[in-house]
């Protein structure tokens, strides 16, 4: 009877875990050895990730996991980190929130046109992309490697270096058809082919610990670091609790991720427009999605709030709030960056001539249905562009917790939605280190039989919320 256990490293936007996952023929059991909070600096004008922090507290992590048989690392795309030749990290990775890449996408899609940067990557035009942050400043002579952030913490773990496909797939730089980089579009940008290491692919073994990180976590040397879906929406995918392939998902947290999985990539000038991405997933599968902003709009709410916003209270309050008194359209990319985003929202609704909200509750109603619109077009969208039915929306991740968010999705979509798992990520990361190491169940049935899921049901009114996705420009 199999039965092993796995350290999960789970590095998000706003906090990092190190999750310890039981993985057996009927067992998938997860315990938090180590959760930390992930806080950017920023120095001289400019957002950076404290890399040096997070590798602290995988460390500090990894030594409370205790005896596991594998570690993966996952964590969000488009960052990285550039070593020299020595393999030392040249300066801390820049946030993707960071403003040096304004205006570079539109340079870019100039310069090269946005049909063959399509037609070669699959990638949705965000500003942030790897590819804009790369051609914001000139790369220094002295980098040799570009690492994105989980091989960059792989590297430091094993000494190994190497780049995870799922992540690789987001750079803008890696050609979809071919599952390679894309070397003719990279010197056409004049960025050093040096830069980008050998592919890994999920369930490869990265390496083994290095006898420093051995020491310091009290492991041994030969306990192997292994590729996982490093991507964090391409582990969730992994966990999405699926019977079938006619569903939809959406990865919901700082961002939602939504869309359907497919088998081959959609490269019509159709999908371009309609700003859908092409990503690897796990297993020869492409997440075909749309990145909506996300719970970020309400993560930013709060913070402005402060702690005289106490989250369940305004969710109640919310939930009894008259509904669709104001909508915002969660694309815009006025609320991309960090700040006061409560009166954000009131501009929006000023410019597009509505009533801004008069209360917090009021806000938190606003940003909830306007994410469920959110949600439904990417769903409604990926299904008509890529001839896929879709029949069940699935929501993992943290998004997963928020009942209200959830029951508004379903009554958005019309469709039934399956709440759960909320530790997606994490348990995508363990199953396909499980997978690696011997499991050979049905994944996806064993998260269905072992995971709390919650079911929503539509409420029917169609109307309604048709007349409010006409409001904001959606389908």
């Amino acid at each position: 009877m199999y039965a092993r256990s796995f350290a999960a490293v789970d590095l998000g936007a706003s906090s990092g875990r190190v999750m310890v996952a039981r993985v057996g023929d009927d067992e998938l059991s997860l315990r938090e050895a180590h959760r930390y909070t992930n806080r950017p600096v920023r120095v001289a004008g400019t957002l950076h990730w404290d890399i040096l922090g997070l590798y602290r507290e995988i460390l500090d992590g990894l030594r409370a996991a205790g005896d596991v048989d594998s570690v993966g690392i996952d964590s969000w795309a488009v960052d990285y980190g550039l070593l020299d030749a020595a393999g030392t990290l040249l300066a801390n990775p820049v946030h993707y929130r960071d403003g040096r890449t304004d205006g570079v996408m539109d340079k870019v899609i100039a310069r090269v046109g946005a049909d063959t940067l399509y037609d070669v990557t699959g990638l949705q035009f965000l500003p942030f992309n790897t590819v804009y942050q790369l051609l914001a400043s000139a790369v220094p002579e002295q980098a040799q490697t570009l690492l994105m952030v989980p091989d960059l913490l792989a590297y430091w773990l094993t000494g190994e270096i190497g780049a995870e496909v799922t992540n690789a797939s987001t750079t803008g730089l890696y050609d979809i058809r071919a599952g390679d980089w894309s070397f003719s579009l990279i010197e056409r940008l004049g960025l050093p082919r040096r830069l980008f290491p050998p592919l890994r692919h999920p369930g490869d073994v990265a390496g083994t610990l290095r006898a420093d990180v051995a020491a310091e976590t009290g492991l041994p040397e030969s306990l192997p670091v292994t590729a996982v879906g490093s991507h964090d929406t391409a582990s969730a995918v992994l966990a999405v609790p699926a019977e079938h392939d006619r569903f939809g998902y959406v990865s919901c947290g700082t961002w939602s991720l939504a869309g359907i999985e497919l088998t081959a990539p959609v490269l019509t000038e159709e999908s371009r427009a309609a700003g859908f991405t092409n990503e690897v997933g796990v297993g020869d599968t492409v997440r075909y999605l749309r990145n909506v902003m996300g719970l970020w709009l309400l993560q930013e709410s709060l913070r402005t709030w402060r702690d005289e916003a106490s989250l369940s209270v305004l969710l109640a309050a919310a939930a009894e709030a008259p509904p669709f008194a104001a909508l915002v359209d969660p694309g815009d990319q006025a609320f991309l960056p960090p700040g006061d985003m409560p009166a954000r929202i009131a501009a929006h609704c000023e410019r597009t001539g509505q009533r801004p909200p008069g209360s917090r509750a009021e806000t938190v109603r606003c940003i909830l249905e306007s994410l469920a619109l959110g949600h439904r077009a990417a769903i409604r969208d990926a299904a008509r562009l890529s001839g896929r039915p879709v029949e069940v929306v699935h929501i993992v991740g943290g998004g997963a917790r928020n009942a209200l968010l959830c029951r508004l999705t379903a009554d958005a979509c019309g469709l039934p939605v399956i709440a759960g798992p909320v530790e997606a990520t994490a348990i995508g990361n363990a199953l396909v280190q499980a997978r690696a190491h011997g499991f050979a169940g049905d994944l996806r049935e064993l998260v269905r039989r072992t995971q709390n899921l919650t079911v929503y049901h539509p409420s029917g009114d169609d109307a309604a919320w048709d007349r409010a996705a006409r409001r904001i420009g959606v389908s």
